[in-house]
C-alpha cells in the first residue's frame, strides 16, 4: 500500500494534524493500534449512565480563541471548570492551595523555604510555599506518583502548579472551560470523520505493509520508534478501579480528590465522575461511580501516560531526537513522540504548527 501521508496514532496531536493536512486537500492514512481512536482523550458509559473518562479526568481548557474554535466545529461543550481538592488532616483543602490556608496555618507573613535557583523539584516546591505546607500537599503525593524522591525529579516539574493567593477554588483560569456534550470519543470521532482510518493496525510491526511517499508522522512513543536500541525511556501511568456506590447521590465535595499521605492509601486521587457530567443529566442517575487511580512504571506503550522528569531520561530523549530530526520523511511528536507533558490544548496548538509545516514543506 503507498500513501501520501501516514499519521501513525490518532489522539489529539495525530488526529489534529490529520484533520488540517486533509482540510488542505491532502491525502491522508491514519492508523491505531487501539480498538478505538483518540488515543488516551476517550471515554464510556457506565451501566448506571454514568460517563467515565477512560484514561483519567480530561478537563478540556484554553484561552486561545482560535483552539476553542477548532474544537467547536467538532463537538459542542458544557461549561466545567475544574475543582479539585486534597485530602489534608482530615479536611478537603483547595489545591491549588489556597494563600488562606497557608496564612492560617503558617502565619501572615510567611515566606518560601528556598531561596536561590533551584536545582531539583523539591528546591522549587519550596521556592514557592513553606516546608510545612509542601510536607503536607506536595512531598508525599510527588513521591507515589513518581516512585522516586522528590528531589531526584526535575525543577521543571514544579512549573505544573502554584499557590492561589485568593481563594479561588477552581483549578485554572483559562477563557475557555468545558467538556464535550457527547463525550471525548464523539470529539475524536468527529475530528477524524471522512479520514481513512485503520484500528487495530500496529504500524511498528507492520512498517513495511506501507510505502509512505511524503511524510510519516509518528506520535507513539520514540525509543520504540527506533526499537529501544540506546535504551528505555521511562513513564508512569495510572492503574485505575472503579466502584459504583448504588445508595450515595454524591461521595464526595469535587470530581477530584488529591491523597498526598500514604497513611490514607496507596492511591494518588479519588475521582467522581457525576461531578463532571451537566447537572441536569447528573442528578437524575442513581448512586455514583468512584474510580481509584494508583500510579505504576509500565512497559507496555498502551499504558504509558506521564514522561518521566528526570536528567537521564531527558538525555536519553535528546539522543533519540537527534536521530529521528536527521531522518528523512519523519516527523516523530506529540506526548510520547517529544517525550513531554501536553495539556489538550497545548497538543493541538503544537499539532497546528506542525500541521501548517508540513504543509509548506511537503
Amino acid at each position: 500500500m503507498k500513501v501520501d501521508y501516514l499519521i501513525v496514532g490518532s489522539g489529539l496531536t495525530g488526529a489534529t494534524i490529520a484533520r488540517i493536512l486533509t482540510d488542505a486537500g491532502r491525502k491522508v492514512l491514519v492508523v491505531e493500534r487501539r480498538s478505538h481512536l483518540g488515543g488516551n482523550v476517550h471515554d464510556h458509559y457506565h451501566p448506571s449512565g454514568i460517563r467515565i473518562h477512560t484514561y483519567g479526568p480530561h478537563y478540556f481548557r484554553t484561552s486561545s480563541e482560535k483552539i476553542w474554535k477548532f474544537v467547536n466545529r467538532f463537538a459542542s461543550f458544557y461549561n466545567y471548570e475544574a475543582v479539585l481538592k486534597s485530602y489534608v488532616d482530615g479536611c478537603y483543602e483547595n489545591w491549588p492551595i489556597a494563600g488562606s490556608y497557608i496564612r492560617r496555618i503558617i502565619g501572615e507573613n510567611w515566606q518560601p523555604e528556598f531561596k536561590g535557583i533551584p536545582t531539583n523539584f523539591e528546591e522549587a516546591s519550596l521556592a514557592i510555599m513553606p516546608n510545612l505546607i509542601y510536607k503536607k500537599f506536595v512531598k508525599e503525593y510527588t513521591e507515589k506518583q513518581w516512585g522516586v524522591p522528590a528531589y531526584t525529579l526535575s525543577s521543571c516539574l514544579a512549573k505544573r502548579f502554584n499557590v492561589h493567593e485568593n481563594d479561588d477554588p477552581r483549578l485554572k483560569m483559562n477563557k475557555y472551560q468545558g467538556i464535550p456534550y457527547n463525550g471525548y470519543a464523539h470529539l475524536m470521532n468527529n475530528i477524524l470523520k471522512d479520514i481513512p482510518t485503520l484500528l487495530n493496525f500496529n504500524y511498528l510491526r507492520h512498517r513495511d505493509l506501507i510505502k509512505v511517499e511524503k511524510m510519516l508522522v509518528f506520535t507513539g512513543s520514540i525509543d520504540e520508534f527506533f526499537n529501544y536500541d540506546m535504551g528505555r525511556l521511562a513513564y508512569r501511568g495510572q492503574q485505575r478501579e472503579d466502584v459504583y456506590i448504588s445508595n450515595v447521590d454524591y461521595a464526595f465535595p469535587a470530581g477530584q480528590i488529591n491523597n498526598p499521605s500514604t497513611v490514607n492509601g496507596d492511591h494518588i486521587r479519588i475521582l467522581e465522575w457525576k461531578h463532571m457530567m451537566p447537572k441536569e443529566y447528573a442528578d437524575n442517575i442513581q448512586g455514583t461511580v468512584l474510580t481509584k487511580e494508583f500510579p505504576f512504571s509500565p512497559t507496555n506503550q498502551d499504558n504509558y501516560e506521564y514522561p518521566f522528569p528526570d536528567e537521564a531520561n531527558s538525555n536519553l530523549y535528546l539522543s533519540y531526537r537527534k536521530r529521528a530530526d536527521q531522518t528523512n520523511k519523519l516527523l516523530i511528536c506529540g506526548r510520547l513522540g517529544e517525550y513531554k507533558y501536553y495539556d489538550m490544548d497545548q497538543a493541538i496548538a503544537r499539532a497546528m504548527v506542525l500541521a501548517r509545516r508540513i504543509i509548506e514543506t511537503t
